[in-house]
């Protein structure tokens, strides 16, 4: 496990030149993306890259992380809207190469099964971003999730929905499920990126990093990957003490 610790304008520039690097050595790459606040300004920097003709993305294929049950693609707190706002739509990438779950299918875990299968079919994930949330939690894998899980239909628990909330114009309005791709999905990727910023991230980031692996955090089990690298800004590593590992 590497660690980098810097300012948030140096972890967005470092995560997205780590996208750059991965595509330039694979244009083909198969890229595992995350949502929420913590990559916005990866994204950002990602379209700059682009504009700047420094990375095409017209080859790369894409797997998201997750999708709420239940709102629209088109509702500006969907996963869809917030890929196509953030990036999509500004860079290269064909929009049939691009793939998030389906939180409207009629048969949630038959769709659950196709993520698994087009994932595979696609050759497997090159580089996984993620955030972490404030229990730990990777993708929706609340706490508890057995570490051998896939795609699978998630029960949001009070603190993701309370977390999330700010996303939406009132409590009430958080979907209560998700379709989330599972640990085990996310620890097949060959090479995982994991963001965190904000002293509010800095307990659990300590608890994933130098904690016991446990299903209870489950950002915990990336202690078990051979390839991963944590990007934090100074308040979220706030509470390391020892960066030996």
């Amino acid at each position: 496990m590497e660690i980098f610790i810097g300012t948030e304008a140096d972890c967005d520039e470092l995560g997205a030149r780590e996208i750059v690097k991965q595509i330039k050595s694979k244009p083909d790459s198969v890229l595992g993306l995350a949502t929420g606040s913590t990559p916005e300004g990866i994204y950002r920097r990602l379209v700059e890259k682009h504009k700047n003709g420094e990375v095409s993305f017209a080859r790369v294929k894409t797997f998201n992380l997750d999708e709420y049950v239940g709102i629209p693609e088109s509702h500006v707190c969907s996963y869809h809207y917030f890929m196509d706002t953030n990036l999509f739509r500004h860079v290269d990438i064909d929009p049939n190469a691009t793939h998030i779950p389906d939180g409207n299918a009629m048969d949630l875990n038959a769709e659950c099964r196709k993520y698994e299968e087009m994932i595979a079919q696609s050759g497997g994930i090159d580089l996984q971003l993620l955030g972490i949330g404030p229990n730990g939690h990777i993708g929706f894998n609340e706490p508890e999730t057995p570490f051998e899980s896939l795609t699978h239909v998630v029960d949001l628990t009070d603190s993701t929905i309370n977390a999330n909330a700010r996303f939406f114009e009132s409590h009430e309005q958080v979907p209560r499920q998700a379709v989330t791709m599972g640990i085990k999905s996310i620890m097949q990727a060959r090479r995982i990126i994991l963001v965190a910023k904000g002293a509010p991230k800095a307990h659990v980031i300590m608890r994933a990093i130098k904690g016991p692996v446990t299903p209870k955090v489950p950002a915990s089990v990336l202690q078990l990957h051979p390839n991963v690298l944590i990007i934090l800004d100074h308040d979220a590593a706030s509470g390391l003490t020892d960066l030996s590992k």
